[in-house]
C-alpha cells in the first residue's frame, strides 16, 4: 500500500515493513529477512528468475532492488547460484509473500537466506506503482525497513533517505573489489555435474576486479583461460608483470567517473600495451573514459534479463542481461572508436571497439547469470584476439 502524505501513519495493524522514499512516498508492507533498515537507490529489475544471483551481484552495491516479477523466492535458495561471497544489494522489495520453496536444488528458504546475510526486505508492496514512479521520476533514494513490532520512526527514515548522497560521484568499486590477487579455474555449471575445472588452459587472462561476478570468471575459464584476478586499484605494472595474453575489465557498482579517477590512467596504459582488452559494464564505461569519452547517469537504468541489443556488425538482435545506471555518452567518443552495439529500448550505447587496437567492450552482461546466453560468443571473440596476437 502506497501513501504520499508526509510521514503517513500505518494504515492498520499487522504491517511490519515499510519503504520510505526521499520524496516523501511511503509504501507499507510486511518485513522479511533481517530486522533493521537500509538506505540506497531504489531501482527495479524485470528478471523472471535468478533472484539469488541478482542479490549477490556486486554491481548492486548501494541499491535497493524492487523486483517486478511477483513470485520471488518460490524456488528457494541454494549453495551454488551466488556471484560473490557476501551480499551486494542493500535491500529488496517484493510484491507477494515468499512461499515455501519448491525446487530440487533448494537448500534453504529465501527468508532464512536473507537473515543469515543481514539483508532487509519488505513484501506486500505495489511494485507496479513503484516501477511507474521510477520510470516517470527516475530512481529515488529510499529506505527499506523491517520491525516485527511495526513501530517505525518515519521522520527519521525520511531524513535518512533525503540525506543519503546518491550514487553519482560515489566510488563503490573500492568496497566490493578483492583485497589481494588470486587465481580462478572453475568453469560453468552443468546439470548433474555442477561446476567443472579448467585443467589445460591455453591463455592467461588478468581480470581487474571492480566488483566481478563469478560467472564471468567461469566463462573465461570455460573459454580456455587461466584467470588471475587482481584488485581494482592495481597499477598497470601490477597487471603486466603477470605476463597475460589478455586483460579483462570487470563489471562493478557506482559512478564510473569516480572509480575512473584511479582506474582510467591504468586502463589507458593497458590499452597502450597492445594486449587484447575486453571490458564489461563498468569496465566498458571506464574504457570509454580512458579513450576520451564521457559517461552520465541514466534516469532509471537498465536492469533485467530481457533487454534487446542490436549487434551493428552482424545485424543480429541479442536478448541480454543488464544491470547499469550509468552509460557512455555516444557523441563523446573519438574517431578511432566504433560503436558496435545499441539498445533497442532507448538507443543508448551498448558496445564499442577500437579500429587500431585489439580492444572492445560491451555494456551488458554476456555471462548472463541470470539471463539468456545469446552473447556468450563475446568470450570466444576475446580468445580469438589473443590467438591472433600469438600468431
Amino acid at each position: 500500500m502506497a501513501q504520499t502524505a508526509k510521514y503517513a501513519a500505518a494504515p492498520g495493524p499487522g504491517y511490519t515493513g515499510v519503504v520510505v522514499l526521499a520524496d516523501g512516498g511511503v509504501f507499507w508492507g510486511y518485513g522479511l529477512g533481517a530486522e533493521g533498515d537500509a538506505v540506497g537507490e531504489v531501482c527495479f529489475n524485470t528478471s523472471m528468475t535468478g533472484y539469488q544471483e541478482i542479490l549477490t551481484d556486486p554491481s548492486y552495491a548501494g541499491q535497493i532492488i524492487s523486483f517486478t516479477f511477483p513470485h520471488i523466492g518460490n524456488v528457494g535458495t541454494n549453495l551454488e547460484d551466488i556471484e560473490t561471497q557476501g551480499i551486494a544489494a542493500r535491500g529488496l522489495i517484493l510484491r507477494a509473500p515468499v512461499t515455501s520453496p519448491s525446487n530440487f536444488r533448494s537448500h534453504s528458504h529465501l527468508d532464512d537466506w536473507l537473515k543469515l546475510r543481514s539483508l532487509v526486505g519488505v513484501s506486500g508492496i505495489d511494485t507496479r506503482a513503484m516501477t511507474r514512479r521510477i520510470r516517470d521520476g527516475g530512481a529515488p533514494n529510499g529506505v527499506v525497513a523491517h520491525r516485527q513490532d511495526g513501530k517505525f520512526d518515519l521522520e527519521a527514515l525520511h531524513a535518512k533517505a533525503k540525506n543519503w548522497p546518491g550514487l553519482e560521484g560515489m566510488d563503490l568499486a573500492a568496497e566490493v573489489s578483492c583485497r589481494q590477487t588470486y587465481t580462478w579455474d572453475e568453469t560453468r555449471w552443468q546439470l548433474g555435474q555442477g561446476y567443472g575445472r579448467q585443467t589445460a588452459p591455453k591463455f592467461h587472462v588478468v581480470a581487474i576486479d571492480y566488483g566481478i561476478k563469478r560467472n564471468i570468471l567461469r566463462c573465461l575459464a570455460d573459454a580456455g583461460c587461466k584467470v588471475t584476478v587482481v584488485p581494482g586499484n592495481s597499477s598497470a605494472e601490477d597487471v603486466l608483470r603477470h605476463q597475460p595474453d589478455g586483460v579483462f575489465l570487470s563489471n562493478g557498482p557506482g559512478d564510473p567517473a569516480a572509480t575512473g579517477e584511479y582506474a582510467v590512467p591504468v586502463i589507458r596504459s593497458l590499452i597502450g600495451s597492445g594486449k587484447p582488452v575486453f571490458g564489461i559494464c563498468l569496465g566498458h564505461q571506464m574504457m570509454a573514459l580512458a579513450l576520451g569519452g564521457r559517461t552520465g547517469k541514466m534516469d532509471r537504468g537498465h536492469r533485467g534479463a530481457n533487454h534487446p541489443v542490436k549487434d551493428l556488425e552482424s545485424g543480429k538482435v541479442e536478448i541480454t542481461s543488464q544491470n547499469h545506471g550509468f552509460c557512455v555518452i555516444e557523441d563523446s567518443l573519438p574517431a578511432n572508436v566504433v560503436r558496435t552495439h545499441i539498445s533497442l529500448f532507448d538507443g543508448s550505447n551498448e558496445g564499442l571497439k577500437l579500429t587500431d587496437k585489439p580492444v572492445f567492450s560491451v555494456q551488458y552482461h554476456p555471462e548472463a547469470s541470470p539471463g539468456p546466453q545469446d552473447a556468450h560468443y563475446l568470450f570466444d571473440r576475446f580468445v580469438k584476439l589473443m590467438e591472433q596476437q600469438r600468431s
